[in-house]
């Protein structure tokens, strides 16, 4: 008997379907992955197996857990498996741990040992927000172990992780999987992340399973089309993409009424001898130089010193904590330098004040990681980037409306969606939104802090194209900030690696990724999920050139 079997269960909200005639099942001891874009119904169908869906959901079908169908079940005998059998990991890990509570009131300390936190008698009497993400998502994982439940459910664990952190996570699950005999169900979007801890893989769309197969199986020859884009579009140790050799895939999906959902990957190639758009030997538009800045006596940049040249990407890639933000802040003037200085385009702004330092920022904007929290809920697309175009003077309202229009269409965005609020948008066209704002006034230099960390792979794949095709039409510069290495190698033309608030290796992506001389790049490197699919159809190009120090 299987630990988890589930049979045709369908899962309703008012009159929409959120999971369709879902079937599968998982044994003891086995890790099962469901894997699919947000909105597919991952998360509701974990929700379902937990009983946690509110009231007004409407189920059919069956889950048997050890032989007992969780549906039909009274309430309280639900609960006495919640928690007990049933365990649950959570995406956000902060807002599963009580903040006015310290994690010694939340956790026992014998569990603090079990997941491998650093200082389990000291962490006691500490709060949850005093813990790094990494730290907080082990804390997570010890309260939904402490019953030992023989099914747990991981939603998203490592979602927004650096990808140390991501690899000792699953290293983790994986260790009391076996340590504790259960069965593991790991919910994530990401292919490349189950490639190397799932034995199976269900991949899910809009509530369908739409292909299931063991994992190596399924990464090696997917049958769907929608599988092999998201393999296609993922960006892993084994992918050996950059945007000067291609652009990422995209999935198309064609629904029309009556008829059965059409699936297709659009990719491009491009030819040898395509060239960067910054070569070497350009003037640096932006030049940092043993820049130094902290909070109040901890100081988080010691000696920063960088360069981004007109019309290049420059990659920036570190843990978090290292001083990533921090030092996109100072470079927009939002906190100050101890000491050094900054120039853009070869003039000193630390000095700059009044108009003069608000004429300086249109030529300078930055795009944030969350989509959600950059943009006014209350205010419609129009408003938001009116509001911007009014502050910097451009006080013509037939000409800022001709400039909303055209950013529109540059980011591919109805122009429909000017009357629309932020929360009638997908994630992914939420970003294009705080994209369009920071392109509205024209700048020079774009600052992406973390844009594409919180995306579903396909949805990243748009938005990485879009940034650089953006880039060859406007002729922007940009300095890209992430945690991911992989997103960065493709993104790039030179790779800055940032340890502890210093750069400790600057290097192109091909350099850095065949010869990285410090030990934390080469850790770094090694941490990056390695089992995603080759990808026959975009092989490297040879003869491929980067823009500085080839």
């Amino acid at each position: 008997m299987s630990l988890l079997d589930v049979r045709g269960l369908r899962v309703s909200y008012d009159n929409a379907d959120a999971v369709k005639d879902l079937s599968f099942t998982l044994q003891a001891g086995e890790t099962l992955a469901l894997v699919g874009e947000s909105g597919c119904g991952k998360s509701t169908t974990a929700l379902a197996l937990m009983g946690l869906l509110p009231d007004n959901t409407r189920l059919a079908g069956q889950v048997l857990f050890e032989g007992r169908d969780l549906l039909s079940m009274a309430p309280r005998q639900m609960r006495q498996l919640q928690g007990n059998a049933l365990g649950m990991i959570f995406q956000d890990p902060l807002s599963s741990l009580n903040p006015v509570l310290t994690l010694g009131e939340q956790v026992a300390e014998e569990l603090f040992a079990l997941v491998q936190l650093p200082r389990p008698a000291a962490h006691l009497h500490e709060y949850p927000q005093h813990l790094s993400g990494g730290q907080r998502q082990r804390v997570v994982i010890a309260m939904a172990i402490a019953c030992q439940p023989r099914l747990l459910i991981a939603d998203e664990p490592t979602t927004a992780l650096d990808v140390s952190v991501q690899a000792q996570i699953l290293e983790l699950l994986a260790r009391l999987r076996g340590e504790l005999g259960m069965g593991l169900l790991l919910i994530t979007h990401d292919l490349g992340v189950v490639g190397q801890h799932a034995d199976r893989i269900i991949v899910m769309h809009d509530g369908h399973a739409l292909e299931s197969q063991p994992t190596s199986a399924l990464i090696e020859r997917p049958q769907h089309p929608y599988t092999r884009g998201l393999l296609q579009a993922s960006l892993g140790a084994e992918h050996d993409q950059h945007y000067l050799s291609n652009r990422l895939a995209e999935i198309n999906v064609e629904r029309q009424p009556g008829q059965a959902t059409r699936y297709s990957v659009n990719s491009s190639h491009y030819g040898p001898g395509r060239k960067p758009r910054a070569p070497a030997g350009n003037p640096a538009l932006l030049k940092v130089s043993e820049l130094t800045t902290g909070y109040g006596d901890n100081t988080v940049l010691n000696r920063i010193n960088l360069e981004v040249g007109e019309r290049e990407s420059v990659g920036l890639v570190g843990e978090s904590g290292c001083g990533k933000s921090t030092l996109s802040r100072t470079l927009l003037r939002l906190l100050p330098a101890r000491s050094g200085s900054i120039e853009f385009a070869g003039r000193d702004i630390a000095s700059l004040k009044g108009e003069a330092l608000l004429s300086w920022r249109r030529q300078v904007q930055m795009i944030f990681q969350d989509p959600y929290a950059a943009l006014n809920p209350r205010h419609s697309v129009e408003t938001i980037l009116d509001r911007v175009q009014r502050l910097h003077g451009q006080n013509d309202p037939g000409q800022r409306q001709q400039a909303r229009l055209a950013m529109l269409d540059a980011v591919g965005l109805a122009r429909s969606s000017l009357a629309r609020l932020p929360h009638q948008f997908s994630g992914g066209q939420r970003q294009r939104i705080g994209i369009a704002r920071a392109l509205i006034l024209k700048p020079r230099l774009v600052i992406c802090d973390e844009p594409v960390s919180a995306l579903d792979v396909s949805t990243q794949a748009q938005i990485l194209n879009l940034l650089v095709e953006l880039r060859e039409e406007l002729g922007l510069s940009y300095l890209f900030i992430s945690h991911d290495l992989s997103v960065v190698r493709y993104f790039a033309d030179r790779i800055l690696v940032m340890e502890q608030g210093q750069i400790v290796e600057q290097a192109t992506p091909h350099t850095l990724w065949h010869s990285p001389r410090h030990p934390y790049t080469r850790r770094l490197l090694a941490a990056i999920p390695g089992a995603a699919a080759p990808l026959p159809a975009l092989q490297p190009v040879s003869g491929l050139r980067f823009a500085v120090g080839w």
